[in-house]
């Protein structure tokens, strides 16, 4: 057999000796599966695993055994039951209660101020996670292909923006996709570092598919949980120096998040969406129309304008939606909006101009 050139020998079952296609996960003869031995290893290395009480280690294993067996066969549904149960014993990625309106003050600086405290608050809980996970940002940037492609990104921002500003808007970009890989890595599925494309941003590809729509939305909507608290970081220690380049990195940082969570194709939004039931999409639907038209940003409009289009439809959403990735949706989009009103605060406060209405 030849595959791209290459000579292939086939494989033989060691039940009955028939030949075995490469592409078979099992023998057309007697139903043997071909990776019989390996899945007995990895079955035993899941168990092991939940024994310790590591269920990251448990699900990596479980979806291992899902590559190695036929789709649609008694023990690849058996398997992706246990996937599924072991997802849902696992916290949903909500960030807790939902931010409360800021104060108003008697000055632009005073109000932003107000906003800020809301949004620390708020996102306290996921800035100590990050704070925390220090080695898990030391380990992307490990990894030749994040940091070359880190890189090239930095040297066409530079040239763009001047390096200080690049190297702020790589940050923020590169903690927006390291939390994607947290979460990832909490759910046990196989994914590559991040690899930046100058002038799209940074992207994950995943080697493994999500077990449920539930997992594929906290997945995606944990790359704005961690950028919206790169944001507040560089909004606070801004607000603190005075700094006009860490406020705009702050204020472009908002940006880029809420912009990820437009409800439509692969942007985190929409991959949040498909977890949510029709009434949550036209509940989250009336929050996003309420923000856009309070005139903080024209990014809101696209929210609000995707949503109604994908509450609008009679397909695709569950019958039962996901409760704390709605309430998730909710805290981001609303927390973003408080975060770029008091990153406009705080950059008028400054005295930088501030985008208009």
């Amino acid at each position: 057999m030849t595959i791209a050139g290459a000579v292939v020998s086939p494989r033989v079952c060691a039940e009955c000796s028939a030949q075995v296609s490469p592409a078979l996960l099992a023998c057309p003869s007697c139903g043997r599966l071909v990776h019989a031995e390996e899945l007995k290893k990895l079955a035993a290395e899941a168990e092991r695993a939940e024994t310790g009480g590591d269920l990251a280690g448990a699900l990596h294993a479980w979806r291992q055994i899902l590559d190695l067996l036929p789709v649609g066969s008694t023990q690849h549904a058996r398997v992706l039951a246990k996937v599924q149960a072991g997802s849902a014993r696992l916290p949903a990625a909500s960030g807790g209660a939902r931010p409360k309106p800021a104060g108003s003050g008697r000055s632009k600086g005073l109000a932003s101020l107000g906003a800020l405290g809301v949004l620390v608050a708020k996102f306290k809980w996921i800035i100590l996670l990050i704070l925390g996970k220090g080695k898990l940002l030391l380990v992307g940037l490990a990894q030749a292909k994040t940091f070359l492609s880190m890189a090239i990104a930095l040297g066409v921002y530079t040239m763009l923006y001047g390096w200080r500003f690049a190297l702020g808007l790589i940050a923020s970009i590169y903690v927006h996709e390291m939390g994607h890989v947290a979460w990832l890595r909490r759910y046990g599925i196989a994914a590559t570092a991040p690899m930046f494309i100058p002038g799209f941003g940074a992207f994950v590809r995943l080697k493994q598919h999500p077990a449920t729509v539930g997992e594929d939305a906290r997945v995606g909507l944990a790359g704005p949980i961690w950028g919206a608290a790169a944001a507040v970081v560089f909004l606070a220690l801004g607000s603190a120096t005075g700094s006009p380049l860490l406020l705009t990195i702050a204020r472009v940082g908002a940006w880029i998040n809420l912009f990820n969570l437009i409800p439509v194709w692969q942007l985190d939004g929409g991959r949040g969406f498909a977890a949510l039931s029709r009434g949550q999409r036209a509940l989250t639907a009336g929050v996003l129309w309420v923000l856009a038209l309070s005139g903080v940003d024209g990014m809101l409009f696209l929210l609000a304008i995707g949503a109604t289009f994908r509450a609008a439809g009679k397909t695709g959403s569950p019958p039962v939606g996901d409760r704390p990735v709605l309430a998730t949706y909710l805290a981001l989009t609303v927390g973003l909006t408080l975060l770029i009103v008091a990153a406009n605060g705080a950059a008028a406060a400054a005295g930088l101009p501030t985008p208009a209405r």
